[in-house]
């Protein structure tokens, strides 16, 4: 009788064990990620001025602003998501719509996998001499644009195709009874309904290009000058924050450099929530 006991209760404590480990590990994440926000914030903010975002660097960064380091990180960052979007999208839509499983998908799928795990690094230098040397564009915001949409491609890929395959196949079925053909499904009904997960795709895809460092270095340059072209040279947030870190120029530059990243990171998931959230009550709103 005591066995029994102790045999109907013992599920009862593993399971409240495990979800006790399960809530400390997720107390322990947002903790290290408050204390790491905290550190850099109470360090940085105090050195953020209007003056900061809006003038020039001046004496390799000692001193003056960040504001062609703002403008080289928005341009590297829009001309890599749009060069990548439409591709990942594209092939995403190709793998799930309009291809049967077969080697060739498969290969595209592993090559994806593939490419997604490269360290930064290896697309820099790719990028360095596909790029800048032997195409002769140079340490400009298109090189790094094109490397930071080749290392981005897979993470679009990846989540964009996961999305598609969460819309039930009943949509499609109801689509084509009612006399649509496949690209009026994809677009009318699979693409709306997907949305929320490709938007995420996307803003992942945004978050690893402004925080990337090694593949611009070699693609875009170190340069403090306002970029005036997609041929210019460009220096960005992440890249000016460990340039003036690791060389010791400034770390007051730095911690204010660092600042202005976590809030634009910040803003940047705060505002892809609010778009996620409005698409999915914009989808639950549509007549069935």
């Amino acid at each position: 009788m005591i066995s029994e006991k102790r045999h109907s209760t013992w599920p009862h404590v593993t399971q409240r064990v495990a979800f006790g480990l399960i809530w400390a590990s997720a107390l322990g994440t947002l903790v290290v990620l408050g204390f790491i926000l905290a550190y850099i914030l109470r360090l940085g903010l105090p050195h953020v001025t209007w003056s900061f975002l809006t003038t020039a660097p001046e004496a390799m960064g000692r001193e003056g602003g960040i504001l062609p380091t703002i403008v080289g990180t928005i341009a590297l960052t829009l001309g890599a998501v749009v060069i990548a979007a439409p591709l990942g999208i594209g092939a995403a839509i190709f793998l799930t719509e309009y291809t049967w499983e077969s080697p060739i998908t498969r290969a595209i799928r592993f090559g994806a996998e593939a490419l997604a795990g490269v360290p930064s690094i290896i697309f820099g230098l790719f990028g360095f001499i596909f790029f800048v040397s032997y195409l002769k564009m140079g340490w400009s915001i298109a090189s790094g644009a094109l490397t930071l949409a080749i290392m981005i491609l897979p993470t679009i890929i990846r989540t964009a195709e996961e999305a598609i395959l969460t819309v039930p196949h009943p949509y499609r079925d109801v689509s084509f009874g009612l006399g649509a053909t496949r690209w009026q499904m994809v677009t009318t009904v699979v693409l709306p309904t997907a949305l929320p997960g490709i938007i995420t795709g996307i803003i992942l895809a945004i978050g690893r290009s402004v925080g990337e460092t090694a593949a611009v270095i070699f693609t875009a340059g170190t340069a403090l000058n306002m970029p005036t072209s997609l041929l210019s040279p460009a220096r960005t947030m992440s890249v000016h924050f460990y340039i003036l870190a690791i060389e010791g120029i400034s770390l007051e530059k730095a911690y204010a450099t660092g600042a202005i990243l976590i809030i634009t990171t910040l803003v940047i998931n705060v505002l892809a929530n609010w778009l996620i959230v409005r698409a999915v009550r914009r989808n639950r709103r549509r007549p069935t």
